[in-house]
């Protein structure tokens, strides 16, 4: 992804961050998956499962940082960030964040959560960026159930078609757990495309990420195109995270 396009442009990434741990929570890996995430040198970041504050990890595991995880992501390389705080439980919390090179004017935590234990939520956050304006970024993680994703689907199209301008660029990117295939045209009638679809005619395989089945995790645009979209290569992400990550220049 070194060759860049010449018009208004941003590279995204979007990926499961597992609050810091490999697969089965065996091994903390957070300074590891760090690094993978800065190589990708993406201008947009979009973060899922992290851990904001955890009481018991820093004394429990050499190397948390003193910062949430995704302050410890963000460094100096996304001066600017947002975090939606989902589950909340007695050591601490976790959720989704985005990451943003360009600076955030505002963002919002939607709570989509349905019923029981599941904590979903679509972090909506609004990113200056030079010679374009506003650019719109939604975070989602839908719900394991059907009957819930199809809720929270209908949660989504409504903040795009409602509450986010017409004519802005706008990007979707998460893990829909939508092994049935069954969201995209509903959004698609919102004026959202899936760009591996776009691209290539077919959905990304993103689950497990040692030998991806399911196309769980999207890149979905409005008013933008797209250019290289990519899944990021089993090394290192499959040791990092149960999801493969996705890439793509998305041009404005």
């Amino acid at each position: 992804m070194s060759n860049r396009p010449a018009q208004a442009s941003l590279r995204v990434l979007t990926v499961n961050m597992h609050k810091g741990f490999s697969l089965f929570n065996r091994t903390f890996i957070l300074p590891e998956l760090r690094n993978a995430v800065r190589a990708v040198q993406a201008d947009v970041v979009f973060l899922q499962e992290v851990q904001g504050d955890h009481a018991g990890h820093s004394e429990r595991f050499p190397g948390w940082p003193p910062v949430p995880q995704y302050e410890f992501l963000a460094d100096e390389m996304w001066p600017d960030f947002a975090y939606g705080r989902n589950a909340v439980y007695p050591s601490g919390h976790h959720g989704n964040a985005i990451l943003s090179k360009y600076p955030i004017a505002r963002y919002q935590n939607l709570d989509v959560s349905i019923a029981g234990p599941e904590r979903r939520g679509l972090l909506r956050s609004v990113i200056n960026v030079p010679d374009v304006d506003e650019v719109h970024a939604v975070r989602a993680h839908l719900g394991l159930r059907e009957n819930h994703r199809r809720r929270q689907l209908e949660i989504l199209c409504e903040l795009v078609e409602h509450g986010i301008p017409a004519n802005a660029p706008l990007i979707v990117a998460g893990d829909f757990n939508d092994w049935r295939r069954s969201a995209t045209p509903r959004l698609r009638r919102a004026g959202l495309l899936e760009v591996f679809e776009t691209q290539y005619g077919r959905l990304a395989r993103t689950f497990p990420a040692r030998c991806p089945v399911l196309p769980l995790d999207r890149i979905y645009v409005r008013n933008a195109g797209v250019h290289a979209p990519m899944v990021l290569p089993r090394r290192p992400w499959s040791h990092l995270s149960d999801h493969a990550p996705l890439a793509a220049e998305i041009n404005l």
